[in-house]
């Protein structure tokens, strides 16, 4: 039976993971600018008559709505509840496009934050030290960036210097692998009936090391015009595993861009006393 100070130690591990896991849930949920009409390079196909990898992602783009869909969305604001070790977390998601990309999450009174915007990023995670707003690590900001774009990072990936290979299936899925122009990797699987995707795969670091992330996708809804979000969002990261399921979904309200640019230190949330 876990001591007192072994489960502290462990919620702290697990808080330390939600600065990690912000890059990968927020991948899903997040047009951009219309694709460059440049040729877009792929994989060939692995066999003959198999889709390419952009025709793949073609279709996923259709089945999410499409680009007439996606355009009519400028900003996203998600409430969602993250599960974790029989915890609820409460979380709020800001995006506004091409601008920047919120995430707080309050766990048992502790604000976990993390911001993306179109110069860099920072985040506040009292349980790693940063009770202040802190500079975001050039990696991290190189994985997550991609978020401050409506659409997921397969839209539009040509245009910002991503390339896309096909690496076959797995069961009934396409495995599709993401490289962007910084050579961050990750790796989809989309169904080959709805195109949807129902599974992320990528690494980023937790305590300086190298962590695997698997993100598991379901219960798309669509939104009034007809942009399709996941309710359902499960997450391993190997040691534990968490849990979000969006609670509520409002497509473009205003927002003032002022809420993704890093705060001075006396305006940073702070920790319930």
């Amino acid at each position: 039976m876990s001591t007192d100070t072994e489960r502290r130690n462990e919620t702290m591990r697990i808080i330390q993971g939600f600065a990690v896991v912000a890059v990968l849930v927020g991948a899903m949920g997040l047009k951009a600018q219309e694709p460059a009409p440049a040729p877009v390079a792929q994989a060939p196909a692995t066999a003959a008559g198999a889709p390419t990898a952009d025709e793949i992602v073609a279709k996923h783009i259709e089945a999410i709505g499409g680009k007439a869909a996606i355009s009519q969305v400028k900003s996203m604001t998600i409430e969602s509840s993250t599960s974790v070790m029989g915890n609820e977390a409460p979380t709020v998601t800001t995006l506004v496009d091409g601008v920047g990309y919120k995430n707080e999450t309050d766990f048992n009174g502790t604000k976990i934050v993390q911001c993306y915007n179109d110069k860099g990023g920072w985040m506040v995670n009292p349980m790693t030290g940063a009770a202040d707003p802190t500079p975001m690590p050039d990696d991290q900001y190189n994985q997550g960036k991609g978020q401050i774009y409506v659409g997921g990072p397969l839209y539009d990936y040509a245009a910002r210097g991503g390339k896309v290979e096909l690496m076959g299936k797995e069961g009934t899925a396409y495995k599709i692998k993401l490289t962007s122009k910084e050579n961050a990797e990750m790796t989809f699987l989309i169904d080959s009936t709805s195109y949807m995707i129902t599974t992320v795969m990528g690494k980023a670091k937790m305590q300086d090391q190298d962590v695997d992330i698997t993100t598991k996708f379901s219960d798309y809804r669509k939104t009034d015009v007809g942009y399709m979000v996941p309710y359902a969002i499960d997450i391993d990261l190997g040691q534990f595993q968490l849990s979000v399921a969006v609670k509520k979904v409002e497509l473009n309200k205003t927002i003032d861009p002022a809420v993704f640019q890093m705060p001075k230190a006396a305006d940073a949330p702070k920790p319930a006393m």
